[in-house]
């Protein structure tokens, strides 16, 4: 692998154009943008405090970014470096801030949540939409950018607007048969959208069905959101409001704590708080598997990757197969992975229940871009990252890491999954095998996030305030 210089980031903005040609990077309250092939810097804006938040249009012409404390947005242009655009919110204040699919519009969400206000950049209209739910996914578009999803509350119950982007008219609005509505999202065909239920919701009458673990986590983390009624409930809407289905798992246990579809849409996994991720088929909308994430893995076709640290650099003995197919020429001086016999035991951290949001259950969900594989990670085993072939229906690997797992991604072209661990090293697993990759720099470079360009290649490490490019030189596709 190769890699690039080292250059300055703030807040972990950094963010590939959608026609993958360029990279901008926000440095406290300037804008840099770059040349992604070459890394040359091709424009610098200054704005007028520090950004909060940047994000690209979907043409690549335009760069949005957004200062909450200010309750400004700035919009800078590509084509026309003299040209920008300043929007105040004024004393309404500022939370969100993104783009519409056409590139043309900036929905801005005011604090508290009592607005989106909708501006038009060609014709310099406004348009407000009222009462959208502070929800943490309560916006989706369709991904052919004609349809927009918005979760309302309104008189204590829950609703969805479905609006048309091209003139912002109102299609459907309907009525959730959900208690508090915590997302959704469409699928990718824009065909279905998936609807759940906050897992912030119990019955006290039910007390007696828990362990004494699950009643101290209510006590100490659900006690401030009681509710009189508790529901695991994912729903499946059309696209004119009809009801397509409804999924419930159990009762009177936390629900619902992640949602993912896969690439083609014929799957939605559901990751819940019991540790189990459900994968649900676009036929029936009924569960066609249950992935667990036991503490000891017994089945001996799995393979177990465990990183081992290391002292000395690793030789030319020790090059697999893998590396060389990854075109690997710096490989990891302080660690490798070691295949591991089953039965194997998982390291498994207990939650506090003195502490809020306790780490139990299936926190993040990833398909791989052609839904072959889904990585998913269970909160309690923080250092592990699990590995399922959908095709099968089975677990095909397991990557045990010496730290707690900061972030993963796919390749959006192979089945290639990145990793990162907060150390000066990146992970990566295919098919064929897993390479641990030191990051060279003076001082470590440790990594805290990591995102693939749209293209593949390369792979964008985030530190703390720095960030480089990791090259990968892959010649061939992993089948």
């Amino acid at each position: 692998m190769n890699f690039s210089e080292v250059f300055k980031q703030s807040n972990q903005l950094c963010k590939v154009s959608p026609d993958g040609i360029y990279l901008a990077t926000c440095v406290q309250y300037r804008l840099v943008v770059r040349d992604v092939s070459t890394l040359q810097i091709l424009h610098l804006y200054t704005c007028l405090d520090q950004i909060s938040h940047m994000e690209w249009s979907s043409d690549s012409q335009f760069i949005l970014c957004a200062m909450y404390k200010r309750g400004l947005v700035q919009v800078w242009s590509l084509d026309q470096p003299d040209w920008h655009c300043k929007i105040d919110e004024g004393s309404i204040g500022l939370v969100a801030s993104r783009w519409s699919p056409d590139g043309r519009h900036i929905l801005n969400t005011t604090e508290f949540h009592l607005r989106i206000t909708v501006w038009s950049l060609c014709t310099k209209a406004v348009s407000y939409i009222k009462n959208p739910k502070a929800c943490l996914k309560g916006i989706d578009f369709s991904r052919d950018g004609c349809y927009m999803a918005l979760a309302e509350r309104r008189d204590c119950k829950d609703y969805v607007c479905v609006f048309v982007c091209d003139d912002w008219h109102l299609l459907r609005h309907f009525e959730t048969e959900t208690q508090d509505l915590a997302g959704l999202e469409w699928s990718p065909n824009g065909c279905v959208l998936a609807v759940w239920d906050s897992c912030l919701e119990f019955n006290i009458s039910a007390w007696h069905q828990h362990t004494a673990e699950a009643i101290f986590l209510y006590k100490t983390w659900l006690w401030p959101h009681h509710k009189n009624s508790e529901q695991y409930k994912v729903l499946l809407y059309s696209l004119d409001g009809r009801l397509l289905s409804t999924y419930s798992a159990y009762e009177w246990l936390l629900g619902v704590k992640c949602v993912a579809w896969s690439p083609s849409s014929q799957f939605l996994a559901i990751g819940s708080y019991d540790e189990k991720v459900r994968v649900l088929n676009h036929i029936t909308w009924r569960k066609i598997a249950q992935f667990e994430h036991p503490a000891t893995i017994n089945n001996t076709k799995v393979v177990v990757y465990r990183e081992v640290e290391k002292k000395s650099a690793a030789g030319n003995d020790e090059l697999s197969l893998d590396n060389i197919r990854m075109g690997s020429t710096l490989l990891s001086s302080q660690s490798k992975y070691e295949i591991h016999p089953t039965p194997f035991q998982m390291p498994v951290v207990r939650p506090d229940p003195d502490r809020a949001n306790p780490k139990i259950g299936v926190s993040t969900l990833a398909f791989s871009s052609d839904s072959r594989y889904l990585a998913t990670k269970n909160d309690n085993m923080a250092s592990v990252i699990w590995v399922w072939d959908v095709q099968k229906m089975s677990l095909e690997a397991v990557l045990e890491q010496t730290s707690p797992v900061r972030c993963f991604q796919w390749d959006p072209r192979r089945s290639r999954l990145a990793i990162c661990t907060g150390n000066t090293k990146v992970y990566l697993w295919t098919p064929a095998g897993c390479i641990s990759v030191q990051v060279p720099g003076d001082g470590g470079f440790q990594v805290q996030s990591l995102t693939w360009h749209c293209h593949g290649d390369p792979l964008i490490l985030l530190g703390k305030e720095q960030l480089c490019l990791c090259y990968t030189n892959t010649g061939t596709e992993d089948k």
